[in-house]
């Protein structure tokens, strides 16, 4: 009902809810990437949907493409760090978001990746991960000057947050899983005051 409500008052196009439900299941079906584009497709469904509607939601107009592409790229920076961070835990929980594709370059059998003699070949697939990452947060800053003042300041800090969590994950190499990469409570307040001043 609220959504409904939400949708109405924002014009927000129908097929963008239902894109996120089509993200929910593919979870369900324990659904995995096969290729490259198999994975932006799912970063789509359950996070730059999601970027989309927030957008609209601070004021973006539907028809706003340009905008709308930055909103859909900055879901799509989280998701992969997202991704990158979780590798060890979604591994433990008998799922993988690393496209097949990917581990037959790199010469690891699926489902073998967390193994001690694959995580340096880990590491370096995840960089992939998380560097594009920073291309796509790189490109959903340009998105913000669209905003108001304070939607525009919440989305800049949170993309600095979670990018960090992307570049936390790639400085520690395969070491990224030995414990969960967050980032601390003073960093988030830098963030908070820089994207203020961006």
């Amino acid at each position: 009902m609220a959504l409904r409500i939400v949708a109405a008052e924002t014009d927000m196009p129908p097929g963008w809810p239902r894109a996120l439900i089509d993200g929910f299941a593919l979870d369900a079906a324990e659904w995995r990437p096969r290729t490259e584009a198999d994975l932006h497709r799912y970063c789509w469904h359950v996070a730059g949907v999601v970027g989309c509607m927030m957008a609209v939601v601070m004021g973006v107009k539907p028809d706003d493409q340009a905008t709308l592409d930055r909103a859909a790229e900055l879901g799509m920076a989280f998701q992969l760090a997202n991704i990158a961070r979780d590798v060890g835990e979604d591994d433990v929980a008998g799922r993988c978001y690393l496209p097949i594709e990917w581990l037959t370059e790199i010469d690891t059998p699926p489902g073998q990746h967390m193994k001690p003699p694959f995580r340096p070949r880990l590491a370096v697939l995840v960089r992939r991960l998380t560097d594009q990452a920073q291309i796509f947060e790189d490109s959903a800053r340009g998105g913000t000057p669209a905003l108001s003042f304070r939607s525009a300041w919440a989305v800049l800090a949170a993309a600095g947050i979670y990018g960090d969590i992307a570049r936390e994950v790639a400085r520690r190499g395969e070491h990224a899983w030995d414990h969960r990469v967050v980032t601390p409570g003073r960093e988030k307040l830098g963030w908070v005051i820089r994207a203020g001043r961006q």
